[in-house]
């Protein structure tokens, strides 16, 4: 089994994360920029976080053989702090950047004017570059956050179908299908999805254009929910063709419109005096009395 999970924070996951998810059969992963865990002080911080999603993640995921991809965006809920904004300034450097897949996260967190504005522009910008949006709806008032976020994307230069709509629920699922744009489920342990609502939504609405991701982050969260979600599947009478479109053919076909999607993974030579870690050259030993 082949395995896609098209959301998830591998920055605030261990190695032993990566192993366990390489085990589980997931070979590919996008990781879309978010915040922190706290709020961000200064564009330099967005910056050092995008130079870690193109570089590090990458290569950390490659001693496991998945291969890493990101998204980036300045992320709805710092899109309030004015100190955060100036980062949009710096975003398209970054977005011709060849394992950045789409502009994301970006959407609505708490439905302010902010974001209106934040998310306008982004769209915007993923128009200009040619590649897909991931759009977060927002966790609060779902319907309406969902209704909002559909009227930002028909008043934008992107395509409905080069879009995608994450954090969905059986309140919303209907009206984001009948939007066009492609649909996203997170599922958790407590919170949002969990397996047998999902295997409920694929059966009452089908696999077409539908992205399953475990979104797991800093909180309680699991890395493994895409593998479970799938076991659930077969369980409940779906063929493994089902399960192979749902949860590695949708979001190879959702990224691959960026045309950038590499799922080769070079293999590395991560270690150093039997570390996992490649610690560069050690340096030389000072002086004694000097180090």
């Amino acid at each position: 089994m082949r395995l896609f999970d098209p959301h998830i924070h591998m920055t605030s996951r261990t190695t032993d994360d990566y192993e366990a998810m390489r085990t589980a059969g997931v070979r590919a992963v996008v990781e879309p920029a978010f915040w922190l865990g706290q709020p961000r002080t200064s564009t330099a911080s967005f910056l050092d976080y995008f130079d870690s999603l193109l570089g590090w993640e990458p290569f950390r995921a490659a001693q496991y053989g998945i291969a890493h991809h990101c998204t980036i965006a300045l992320n709805p809920k710092e899109a309030n702090d004015p100190r955060c904004t100036p980062v949009l300034d710096e975003l398209p450097r970054y977005l011709v950047k060849d394992r950045v897949v789409a502009v994301g996260e970006i959407g609505y967190d708490s439905m302010t004017p902010a974001e209106d504005t934040a998310l306008a522009a982004q769209l915007q910008l993923a128009a200009d570059h040619g590649l897909p949006a991931l759009v977060h709806t927002p966790h609060r008032d779902k319907a309406a956050g969902l209704r909002r976020t559909l009227d930002a994307v028909r008043e934008s230069a992107l395509a409905p179908d080069r879009v995608l709509l994450d954090h969905l629920n059986e309140t919303t699922v209907k009206e984001a299908k009948d939007s066009g744009c492609w649909l996203g489920f997170s599922v958790y342990p407590d919170t949002k999805m969990d397996e047998e609502r999902m295997v409920a939504v694929l059966r009452a609405h089908g696999p077409e254009q539908v992205l399953i991701n475990s979104a797991a982050d800093w909180g309680r969260s699991d890395p493994l929910k895409t593998r479970k979600v799938a076991d659930l599947m077969l369980a409940e009478g779906f063929t493994e063709d089902d399960v192979d479109r749902v949860l590695w053919r949708n979001p190879v076909a959702f990224y691959g419109l960026s045309g950038r999607l590499d799922l080769d993974v070079t293999a590395t030579d991560a270690t150093h005096e039997g570390n996992t870690i490649l610690r560069g050259a050690p340096r030389e030993t000072a002086p004694a009395g000097q180090e």
